[in-house]
């Protein structure tokens, strides 16, 4: 069986705090990717399992120099660079592309950023606190312009948040420092804190554009909650003409009758008469605020998600753990 481990997930919390027992490190804006080396191969995979090699051959190569292991499991975020500053839009020029010369004529530069090490030369590491693990990691890759350590701080996480807010960074993970690492799992020991506010959402549905925007206008999204698809909004910002077309053709094999949502999308939306679609596309969106009847407030769509399986997609929350 190929070797596998699924990513360790962190919790939004609206806690804000310095603690000694914790570190901290810049939140990316990003694809999260475990690089896996395996009977003397490097592969790239996808938080949710989809082999992404052929993507982003750069990576792979940075990679590849580092055969003194029989294997390796790195945890890291893939992000697209402009100077310092991360570019979702970018990344998204990259994502399913594996011609090479698209590739190489997309001009978007890649770095990743490596953040953790659960296993490495036969050694499984998930047991080792999080310091041990990062330490491993440092000593074990030699880092540069494209494969980067994500280095942390200890204690100072409201330092952190300070200067994640200047450099208009996403916000700043916490992660406890003797933590362990939970596969798969969603834990405490790793939180979040969010500078600029923003989920993956579902889309369910779609307005036809107005004026000179032919085609599609804009996305109708939600979430879930259990079982049920809530309605969260209309996003109508954030596009442009290639991505228009782009999710124009991802939507239209997944046409269906009748709304997705159990929810009522409003009379407003009603009268543009939406073209429903069935809940298997997720996408990024930022937005200020969540309203009291459980929209979303100035939303603006940021790009595509294949990392994520829509039933996973909830209303995330800050709650103080």
């Amino acid at each position: 069986m190929a070797l596998w481990i699924a990513p360790m997930l962190a919790t939004l919390t609206s806690r804000r705090f310095d603690d000694p027992d914790w570190v901290f490190e810049r939140k990316l804006d990003g694809e999260r990717l475990m690089a896996i080396r395996e009977d003397a191969r490097v592969r790239l995979y996808s938080r949710n399992h989809n082999d992404v090699t052929a993507q982003y051959p750069e990576i792979v190569e940075a990679f590849a120099g580092f055969d003194t292991a029989t294997d390796f499991v790195v945890d890291g975020e893939l992000c697209a660079m402009r100077g310092e500053q991360t570019s979702f839009a970018d990344l998204q020029k990259r994502m399913h592309v594996t011609d090479p010369r698209t590739i190489a004529g997309a001009g978007v530069t890649l770095a990743y950023y490596a953040f953790d090490l659960p296993r490495y030369d036969g050694h499984d590491l998930r047991g080792l606190a999080l310091t041990t693990r990062k330490a491993a990691l440092a000593d074990a890759f030699a880092f540069g312009p494209v494969l980067r350590f994500s280095d942390h701080e200890a204690e100072h996480g409201l330092a952190m948040l300070h200067h994640a807010e200047r450099a208009g960074w996403e916000g700043v993970m916490a992660k406890r420092a003797a933590s362990t690492y939970q596969a798969g799992k969603r834990s405490p020991d790793w939180l979040k804190f969010k500078v600029v506010r923003g989920q993956e959402l579902v889309v369910g549905g779609w307005t036809t554009g107005q004026g000179s925007r032919k085609g599609l206008g804009a996305l109708l999204v939600g979430y879930y909650d259990g079982d049920a698809l809530r309605y969260a909004g209309k996003v109508g910002t954030g596009f442009d003409q290639a991505m228009l077309d782009r999710l124009g053709s991802m939507l239209e094999p997944l046409g269906r009758e009748t709304s997705p949502f159990v929810d009522d999308v409003g009379a407003a939306v009603r009268r543009e008469h939406p073209h429903w679609v069935a809940p298997r596309l997720v996408v990024e969106v930022g937005f200020s605020e969540w309203t009291d009847a459980g929209r979303l407030r100035h939303p603006r769509f940021q790009g595509v998600r294949d990392d994520k399986a829509p039933a996973e997609v909830v209303r995330e929350e800050p709650h103080p753990i």
